[in-house]
């Protein structure tokens, strides 16, 4: 009897220990799910609090601003922005260039170099750009032929490539010329400009050229607009004189001078234009300068004016030599 009531007993702590469990694991989920649902509540509301939230401005603080705007669009730089622009519609323009195939460029670039290759091998530029243009007009005629539909057409072109072919060469044909590497130089056209009056020549206008200073004698043989060579015997950087008559005089002197088996002088160069003497060696030739030599045989280097074919070597030529020279008798 006492064990049965022992086992009846033990079963009931049990059975009590197994509903106390489940109750205490129940209230811990409700604990849980409560405690989720009021973070999940808390967060809903501050985000709905935050979106709802009003800031208020003073009618200051609204002032200011307004003329913070003001300000910013009145320093926008409106040249550049324009400028931008327009770069942006010129690229934009561009890209209707690279719309054409690569094989129709191709066959538009051959054509071109086979045209130019058949002309006069002396073609100037304008030979050549007459040339281009004949064909880009006959070109652009046959593209919009072919863009309507003619029939009886024998053309290299289809009927889409037409339609892009009229616009390129229409409008953007600069563009393509630069894409392709088509280009042809501008022709330089060398004018003169000639102010003297009517029936007066050019040696007639040179020799009427007056020397600054006094007068030269009979016996320096003066030359306008010449340029004597010879082995120098002073040399004309560093010996200045104030006038042609001077250098004469100091190259006579030098002669009457000169010591037994010394160079005696027998020609002498001056410069006597103020803005220097031009002279295809390395230094700058200055006014005044005189150059006292000696040659057995004069030569001269220049007289009157520089060749056609020597200023085209030569770009800082003058028209007329600035130099005057004479050869003495020693």
């Amino acid at each position: 009897m006492a064990r049965g009531e022992w086992g009846f007993q033990g079963r009931g702590k049990w059975c009590c220990s197994y509903k106390k469990t489940t109750l205490i694991i129940c209230s811990i989920n409700i604990v849980i799910a409560l405690y989720v649902l009021r973070s999940i509540y808390g967060s809903i509301y501050v985000y709905s609090d935050n979106d709802l939230k009003v800031v208020k401005y003073t009618p200051d603080q609204i002032r200011k601003m307004e003329e913070s705007i003001r300000i910013r669009r009145a320093n926008e730089p409106m040249k550049l922005l324009k400028l931008v622009n327009g770069l942006k519609q010129e690229f934009s323009r561009e890209e209707s260039v690279f719309e054409l195939p690569r094989a129709v460029k191709q066959r538009m670039t051959d054509e071109i170099l086979q045209m130019l290759r058949s002309l006069d091998a002396k073609g100037n530029a304008s030979a050549q750009r007459e040339a281009v243009e004949s064909w880009r007009r006959e070109k652009l005629e046959e593209a919009r032929q072919l863009s309507v539909g003619r029939p009886g057409m024998n053309s290299t072109i289809l009927q889409e490539e037409a339609r892009m072919l009229v616009r390129v060469l229409e409008s953007d044909w600069a563009a393509l010329s630069e894409e392709i590497g088509l280009w042809i130089p501008a022709e330089t056209i060398h004018k003169e400009h000639d102010d003297k009056p009517e029936g007066v020549d050019d040696d007639d206008d040179i020799e009427e050229d007056v020397l600054p200073g006094r007068p030269l004698p009979p016996e320096c043989h003066a030359e306008l607009h010449t340029d004597y060579d010879g082995a120098a015997v002073r040399w004309g950087l560093t010996h200045h004189k104030e006038s042609a008559a001077d250098c004469c005089q100091a190259c006579m002197d030098q002669a009457k001078r000169a010591r037994p088996g010394q160079l005696k002088c027998n020609v002498w160069v001056y410069c006597p234009s103020d803005t220097g003497c031009y002279s295809p060696d390395i230094y700058e030739h200055k006014n005044q300068e005189c150059w006292l030599k000696y040659a057995e045989k004069p030569k001269l280097n220049f007289k009157d004016k520089y060749s056609e074919s020597y200023r085209s070597s030569h770009p800082m030529a003058p028209l007329v030599v600035p130099w005057v020279s004479g050869v003495i008798n020693v």
